[in-house]
């Protein structure tokens, strides 16, 4: 078995689809679905999306929910990093090496936290 899509919900589409735009710039993450109250994006074996609630709630972000991007490198962690901080994200752990990975965290623009690592 393997990960097919995960989504995170937003309560501000344009900007939160900007930011995951600069985010996937250049990863080999693609948006193919910009319509409605979804937008999605696809890479090699999976898909990410952001969605405005289905029962038009508010979205939330789930305490201890996380999801982890696989990259090439740990100069494409720094550089994703980076990137995600200048966009307005709240880092949550520097670029370093944990558990045998070389790993960082942040929230998006909407408080959803994410780990982006590779294998050294």
């Amino acid at each position: 078995m393997k990960m097919n899509y995960f989504v995170f919900g937003t309560n501000d589409m344009a900007k939160a689809a900007g930011f995951y735009d600069a985010i996937f710039e250049g990863v080999g993450v693609n948006k193919v679905q910009d319509e409605g109250r979804m937008t999605l994006w696809m890479g090699d074996g999976f898909m990410f999306a952001l969605a405005e609630p289905f029962d038009e709630k508010d979205a939330t972000v789930g305490n201890g929910t996380m999801i982890g991007l696989n990259l090439d490198s740990s100069a494409e962690v720094d550089l994703m990093h980076r990137k995600a901080i200048s966009l307005a994200a709240q880092s949550e752990g520097a670029p370093e090496v944990r558990s045998g990975r070389y790993s960082a965290y942040f929230r998006d623009l909407d408080g959803n936290k994410l780990n982006i690592h590779c294998m050294i």
